[in-house]
Order: C-alpha cells, then sequence, then structure tokens
C-alpha cells in the first residue's frame, strides 16, 4: 500500500511536470508572425543561431536576417522595412560620427570581444595602443617597426558605419584615426569579409569580433593580454562592446518574443556562450 501511494505520488509529479512542458510548447507555437533583422555582421552569427532555435520552438514565426553593418541596422528599423536593427552600439544615443536615432529603443543582448587580427604569416604576437595607433594612421609601415619581418604592412579596415570599426577606433586606438595612405590599404564591408581578406593577403592586419576568429588567421594579444572572454570578463582586456537589438518604440508581439528569448539564461548560458559572445549579465 505504502509502495502504491509512493508510485501514485510519482506519476501525479510527472503528470504536472508534462502538462506543464506541453502547455508552455503551446503557448510558444501560439506566437505567429514575420521579424526583419538588418544590421552588424558581428552580431550575425548569434542573430542567425537565436532565429533557428527561436523558429523551432515557434514554428509560426518566420525570421529573415541579414547583415551589411551597424549603421544600417537602425536606418532599416526607421524606413520601416526592418522590426529589428542589430548595432554594436546604442543607436538610441549620440556616438562619435553618428547621431541618434529618436525614437529607437536599445535592448541589450550580448557582450561582443573585438580582437587585431593579421594573416598567419606575420611574426608578431603582440601590439601595444601606440603601435596599433601607428599602423591604422599610417605612421607605422614596415612590420619591422614592431618586431616583425622587414615587410610592408597592409591595413584591412571596415567600411565607414561598421559598428565594429566605430568600437575598435574607440577602444584598440584610443579614439585614432584609420587613415588611408598608401596603396597597401583596403576597406572591405563585413565581418566576413575581413575574415576573408586578412586570411589571404599576406602582411595583413585587421579587426574583428572573436566569434570570427579561427585557424585561418592570428588574434593579437593587445597591450601583453590576448583577447578571450574570460579576459574581457576579468577587466584585463578593453576591446569589447555591448550588442543591442534596436527597435522603433517598445517591442511587442513576436519581435518581443525573439528578443526576450535572446536575453533569457537559456541562451546567453548555451548558444550565445559557445559563439565566443559574453552573457549581458557577466558584466554587470
Amino acid at each position: 500500500m505504502k509502495m502504491f501511494k509512493k508510485l501514485t505520488l510519482a506519476a501525479v509529479t510527472s503528470l504536472v511536470a508534462v502538462t506543464t512542458l506541453v502547455g508552455s510548447a503551446s503557448a510558444a507555437s501560439g506566437i505567429s508572425g514575420k521579424i526583419t533583422i538588418n544590421g552588424s555582421t558581428a552580431l550575425l552569427p548569434l542573430t542567425l543561431q537565436a532565429a533557428k532555435e527561436f523558429q523551432k520552438i515557434n514554428p509560426k514565426v518566420r525570421i529573415s536576417a541579414s547583415g551589411k553593418g551597424s549603421v544600417t541596422g537602425p536606418q532599416a528599423v526607421k524606413k520601416g522595412i526592418a522590426d529589428i536593427g542589430a548595432c554594436d552600439w546604442d543607436a538610441s544615443m549620440d556616438v562619435p560620427g553618428f547621431k541618434a536615432f529618436e525614437g529607437q529603443v536599445a535592448n541589450k543582448v550580448a557582450v561582443i570581444p573585438f580582437a587585431t587580427v593579421t594573416n598567419k604569416n606575420v611574426k608578431v604576437n603582440n601590439l601595444t595602443t601606440e603601435q596599433l595607433k601607428g599602423i591604422f594612421s599610417g605612421k607605422i609601415t614596415n612590420w619591422k617597426e614592431v618586431g616583425g619581418d622587414n615587410a610592408d604592412i597592409v591595413v584591412i579596415t571596415r567600411a565607414f558605419g561598421s559598428g565594429t570599426r566605430v568600437n575598435y577606433q574607440a577602444k584598440a586606438l584610443a579614439g585614432g584615426d584609420i587613415v588611408k595612405k598608401s596603396k597597401n590599404y583596403k576597406e572591405v564591408g563585413s565581418s566576413g569579409d575581413m575574415k576573408t581578406a586578412v586570411a589571404t593577403t599576406p602582411n595583413a592586419i585587421g579587426y574583428i569580433d572573436l566569434v570570427y576568429v579561427n585557424s585561418d588567421i592570428k588574434a593579437l594579444s593587445y597591450n601583453g593580454v590576448q583577447p578571450t572572454t574570460d579576459n574581457v570578463i576579468n577587466g584585463s582586456y578593453k576591446i569589447w562592446a555591448y550588442g543591442y537589438y534596436m527597435t522603433k518604440g517598445q517591442p511587442t508581439g513576436a519581435t518581443k518574443a525573439f528578443i526576450e528569448y535572446v536575453q533569457s539564461a537559456k541562451f546567453q548560458q548555451g548558444s550565445l556562450k559557445k559563439l565566443k559572445f559574453i552573457p549581458i549579465s557577466a558584466m554587470r
């Protein structure tokens, strides 16, 4: 009899758990609509992964995501052609070079570490703030000036409007300029293009968010500190920024549900961390 009571209690507990899960799934699947996301290529891997997971839970939602640079995100929201503008800065406020997008709300979704990267043939593993300022301003033009081989430095940078460029200038270059002073200079339009250009151009240097770094390119230390998520969290590595989803006013409907999913502990502590982003809670 006592065993029967224990089994009954276990069965009831399981039934409640299953009912709760089914109820939650049904509630989630009731969300419908279309979400268009545009903007940051730094945030694009996160956005694509989140969209895949969210649509699996909510099959009545369709998400279209693309990346052309941070400034295009809030611009697309302003024009009404995107529901979410992915941006590597809070576009509701003025930042150097860009006016605030009035009426837009900045929804914080991730911490983005950025890294200085070079072609694998470059025999330099660390650069200081002053050395980077010299390279990107055109004052330092040969790798031998910073401890490398006797070879011209090929500078690869992001085009104006890139959030990665905004943050790299502000933090890695301490506000220093990026100046075209020679033929050994190239601008690219996305994080993917940056990775390809640096990987295939001997003696090249550029910058990219950590999620794109793999064995094809080399990430350099900055003032002696390696670009790792742990070093961002402990405060020793300074080249990072918050990533935002900009919306026209407070988000509603499917857009609100998607942003809340990206901000949820499940996604922040799961897929987001696996992609080398940092949960927003880690920097509070």
